[in-house]
């Protein structure tokens, strides 16, 4: 019997499964390069709100007014390539929050102002914003979460240098430039001939928004959970506390005393971090009277105490301000929504871009408080939908790192201390408020999830491209 040699070459089934492996492997590879494009879409977006107002003011003042948006292509790209890709995780405060921005936009073309313009620039808050949070949620896990708050911690560094120049520079002065070339300068009126500094943002609102953003991950890297390098963390603490009569704003002082009620309450619910939080607190109260003497604190806290004790006379006392700005708007959009048209006067007209598109001029058409502006825009049906709605999402996010804080991690519960009231009653008409409320809104969904969930999506992601 003749005896055939054994064939070198490989069976077609080893051959099938070869391709098998590879197009898996290569599926694998392009799921992994499409999550990394679209955690650079959300740098972007984050780096962008921090630069807008550098841009507009410093680098191309002549395109200030489309620069108003430059997030907005960003924000679109990712909310359409996740809807391609089904990445995006469903949620039904989207899904009602997409519903209310269609009819807003019809209504305000057919029943409201009758502007396009105006319109389509309220309905972007809605429409593109707003989901913008939930692309966060889907593109971010909690270590994503971190990277950025250990980008933030550096930044604000140089931000204190920024603020403290144009705190002392007159108007004038380059680091004061307006936006498109003003010549009144970007500052807004503080006390004592001091002006309140804008650091890099349009408008002054932006150094109270940041500092408030990166004091809950100082005071996280401080609990020690993770790894930074200390004179950095140091350093970064230092320029918070001076931030606050840089300032000149009680906002800021406000959010940073919100924020360590929330982080003296995780402490004292965790015995391993109680003993970090006392000397956080020892460490801090030095710190804070040894910045006090120096030549560059001193005049600002003057100025700060002055603007402080002014403004709370005006404003009915410190009680009255904090009702007013926390607690009053619900109020006043309830008691105003009689008023109001059914369909309301048109989304996008009680913003400032509205009201110069419409008028010419910067006012409130409408009402300043964010509630009362929803209501105004959208009538009392889908306005006061639009208020429940931000106000269940909050809720929802409060009591989801309520848990994780009862787990041992603080991460979602520090950043729940600024994002709680941004994402229910922030004022979302401002385009730099919208981007931090949006910033913040996304990264608290994202720190509540864990980093092995990332995986599970990407093969999710693979599973349906096979």
């Amino acid at each position: 019997m003749n005896q055939y040699p054994k064939s070198n070459h490989p069976s077609a089934e080893r051959i099938a499964e070869a391709a098998a492996l590879r197009y898996q492997q290569l599926t694998a590879f392009n799921s992994q390069k499409l999550m990394l494009r679209l955690k650079q879409g959300v740098w972007a977006y984050f780096l962008l709100l921090l630069l807008e107002g550098a841009l507009r003011r410093w680098v191309l003042p002549g395109l200030a007014t489309p620069l108003l948006i430059v997030r907005d292509p960003v924000a679109l790209w990712l909310i359409i390539v996740c809807l391609q890709r089904k990445i995006l995780i469903p949620a039904y405060s989207l899904t009602l929050m997409t519903i209310i921005g269609v009819l807003g936009l019809v209504f305000a073309l057919t029943l409201g102002h009758g502007n396009p313009f105006v319109a389509l620039y309220g309905a972007r808050i809605l429409l593109i914003h707003f989901p913008m949070m939930f692309v966060i949620r889907s593109v971010f896990t909690r270590k994503d979460v971190v990277q950025i708050g250990k980008a933030t911690v550096m930044i604000a560094i140089p931000m204190l240098v920024l603020i403290a120049l144009q705190f002392y520079s007159p108007q004038t002065a380059w680091v004061n430039k307006g936006v498109g070339d003003s010549e009144t300068g970007a500052g807004f009126s503080g006390a004592m001939g001091f002006f309140r500094p804008p650091a890099t943002f349009s408008f002054t609102n932006g150094t109270t928004l940041f500092f408030g953003f990166a004091a809950p991950f100082i005071f996280y890297f401080w609990l020690g959970a993770e790894k930074i390098n200390r004179w950095i963390l140091i350093a970064a603490t230092g320029a918070l506390m001076m931030s606050i009569p840089l300032s000149i704003s009680r906002a800021l002082l406000f959010q940073i005393i919100i924020t360590l009620v929330f982080c003296l309450y995780a402490g004292s619910s965790n015995p391993k971090l109680a003993g970090r939080m006392f000397g956080a607190v020892i460490g801090l109260v030095l710190l804070v009277a040894v910045l006090s003497q120096t030549s560059v604190v001193g005049p600002a806290i003057d100025a700060f105490t002055a603007r402080f004790e002014s403004a709370n006379e005006n404003e009915g006392g410190l009680e009255g301000v904090l009702l007013d700005r926390y607690l009053g708007g619900m109020a006043s959009a309830l008691s105003s929504s009689s008023n109001m048209p059914l369909w309301g006067f048109g989304i996008g007209m009680g913003t400032n871009v509205g009201a110069v598109l419409m008028t010419g001029g910067i006012s409130f058409q409408i009402t300043e408080g964010e509630w009362g502006r929803a209501v105004g825009e959208l009538g009392p049906v889908l306005g006061l939908g639009l208020v429940f709605i931000r106000i269940g999402l909050a809720i929802s996010l409060a009591f989801d790192s309520f848990r994780k804080l009862r787990t041992g991690d603080v991460l979602p519960w520090l950043m729940l201390s600024n994002g709680l009231m941004l994402v229910a009653q922030g004022g979302w008409s401002q385009p730099t408020s919208l981007g931090f409320a949006t910033l913040v809104g996304g990264l608290m969904m994202a720190s509540l999830r864990d980093d092995e969930e990332e995986e599970e999506v990407s093969e999710e992601y693979a599973m349906e491209v096979r």
